[in-house]
């Protein structure tokens, strides 16, 4: 038949071509060489680890890193609040045709009115409800979609990649201003589609900071329920801004997706005597800068004070840290954890620590090196005329992370020279990404201030190698929407034990436009529907017995001869009869 012909040759064109697509979809981070960087190791050396992870070779489990932070920034859940027109689904004008048309609602109108109002309410469900109401579903399929596309970003590269923590950097639906129930709606969505298996990180293990630390996590234990926290970070989308940022806002953020400001601290296993002896004498209360450690036959060596090594992760909500804000007593706990983040901080001196700042909003930088520059905008008249919206934070905001979270400064004469602590920023907001070194330098006048510049130039300038100047790293993840590429972060972190000192390093991973999950999802759905149907013709002369089908050729020979005789004699016999007679 011509139809099943055409089947068969749609069958040799969309069978490799559904497999293609669907394996560049499920397999992309191999087919862009994503892997965590590596100790030591070159990208493509890590991406072969990687790789071996997933195969029957063996992977050297020296060359990974301990601490491998999956980050995911803005996905932006959006909702019925941001359909046009949503109500068009209900069909409003169909059903007041049924009222004006048999009067339903109680208004009196005379034939003529009532044909009138009929026919008008007909055309308005035609031209209008119908139109609309397909836009209406059009968007809830759009919005299925996009969680699923999300959602095949996290578990991809959770798979593949096999990250030990995970973080969404802020604004994890769309809008702020929707209601509670639509709120928790968006919530369900991103804990069962987006983030299906995540769950936040509980109030037990978030934990405040203070001077007698008691809640430090060793590094490597509850492997498996650290893979499946989500360390989520408020964004302007979830709580507002300083201007509109209210306790009911920020106590269903909490309720949904967990605290807002908190710390968790994580150690190294201890491998030497020296490292041992030290964090026994940390525990003792012995000064950080004792050198002489007591070994096991009671004799006393000089030895080299090592430290434990030590990563403090610090979740801030930086919304409200910029004035004015509406909610006063909001902004004072945000103050107040911050300063407790300054005051319980170790010495600036102690090797062997890193502090990582996961927060929402960027650091202040001069127009031109990201795509958002500087930008303020404030309430008029409501709000407490309060922040209305900002693209950065303010300068002396970003100045007080720089000298206060980090202890870093222009005076060589401070602290440590200046230098600060080690460490790293990481958030979001700017949906185009962006890598940024914040660096001031000791040798300019008395009036220098901090200034930034691109990772990649400062890198290629040697920037942070220059002596006399103090610098840190700032990285914006890029959204990972499907406007934006469908992007993650893949961070390492790991302890160089000839430096005594935490290294890391940033690379990102793109999958590619959303319209790239629906193309395959449907041609693949086209394809088994047309291997169904290609099946269906085959069998169905089959099972029903068609003459078409192998054996009716003999069968409908038999039927002829049986037609050919003659009360059960052939032809033949009764021509020999007569020849007889």
């Amino acid at each position: 038949m011509f139809f099943v012909s055409v089947l068969r040759n749609a069958l040799c064109i969309l069978v490799p071509l559904s497999f293609l697509l669907s394996s560049y979809l499920y397999l992309y981070p191999a087919f862009h060489l994503c892997a965590f960087p590596a100790p030591e190791e070159t990208p493509k050396s890590a991406f072969l680890n990687t790789l071996r992870q997933h195969t029957f070779s063996s992977h050297n489990a020296s060359k990974i890193a301990p601490f491998r932070l999956l980050t995911l920034g803005d996905p932006q859940l959006e909702g019925e609040s941001s359909i046009p027109d949503a109500e068009a689904a209900t069909f409003p004008h169909f059903s007041k045709f049924w009222q004006d048309a048999f009067l339903l609602n109680g208004t009196k109108h005379n034939p003529l009115q009532r044909l009138r109002h009929s026919l008008h309410d007909l055309i308005d469900f035609y031209l209008d409800d119908i139109p609309k109401a397909l836009e209406v579903y059009r968007k809830r399929l759009d919005h299925i979609g996009n969680d699923y596309y999300l959602g095949h970003i996290y578990r991809t590269l959770h798979w593949w990649t096999d990250p030990s923590h995970v973080t969404v950097l802020g604004d994890l639906v769309g809008s702020q201003w929707i209601d509670d129930a639509e709120f928790e709606q968006r919530g369900w969505r991103y804990w069962n589609r987006v983030f299906r298996g995540g769950v936040r990180v509980s109030e037990e293990v978030a934990s405040q900071p203070a001077e007698d630390f008691q809640n430090a996590i060793i590094l490597g234990d509850d492997v498996a329920m650290w893979k499946k926290r989500i360390i989520n970070v408020a964004g302007n989308h979830d709580i507002g801004y300083a201007g509109d940022l209210s306790p009911e806002r920020m106590a269903r953020f909490t309720r949904v997706f967990g605290k807002a400001n908190y710390e968790l601290r994580f150690q190294l296993p201890l491998n030497s005597t020296a490292v041992a002896n030290s964090s026994q004498e940390i525990a003792e209360g012995k000064s950080d800068s004792e050198e002489d450690v007591e070994v096991a036959d009671g004799e006393s060596e000089d030895i080299e004070y090592k430290p434990v090594p030590e990563l403090r992760i610090i979740v801030l909500n930086d919304m409200n840290l910029d004035t004015p804000a509406s909610s006063k007593e909001l902004q004072d706990e945000t103050y107040e954890f911050l300063n407790k983040v300054i005051t319980t901080s170790h010495d600036v001196t102690r090797p062997a620590h890193f502090t990582l700042v996961l927060t929402h909003i960027p650091m202040y930088k001069q127009a031109g090196i990201c795509v958002d520059g500087p930008f303020f905008d404030f309430f008029d008249g409501d709000f407490d005329n309060g922040v209305r919206e900002q693209n950065h934070l303010s300068a002396d905001a970003s100045k007080g992370f720089l000298e206060g979270i980090y202890g870093m400064s222009g005076d060589a004469w401070q602290p440590g020279h200046g230098f600060g602590r080690h460490g790293l920023v990481l958030n979001g907001h700017d949906h185009e990404g962006c890598d940024v070194y914040h660096y001031i330098n000791q040798s300019e006048p008395p009036e220098r201030y901090w200034k930034a510049a691109r990772w990649a130039d400062a890198e290629a300038g040697g920037y942070d190698e220059e002596v006399g100047v103090v610098g840190l790293r700032e990285v914006t993840v890029r959204s990972m929407m499907g406007d934006f590429g469908g992007n993650a972060g893949l961070l390492s972190l790991w302890f160089d034990e000839e430096t005594w000192d935490w290294r890391f390093e940033f690379v990102n991973c793109k999958l590619g436009p959303q319209h790239i999950w629906w193309v395959v999802h449907i041609l693949d759905l086209i394809t088994v529907g047309v291997g169904i149907a290609y099946a269906g013709f085959l069998l169905a002369p089959k099972i029903n017995g068609n003459p078409d089908s192998p054996g009716a050729g003999k069968k409908s020979l038999q039927r002829k001869k049986a037609k050919g005789t003659i009360h059960g004699e052939s032809p033949s016999s009764i021509g020999s009869t007569v020849l007889n007679s």
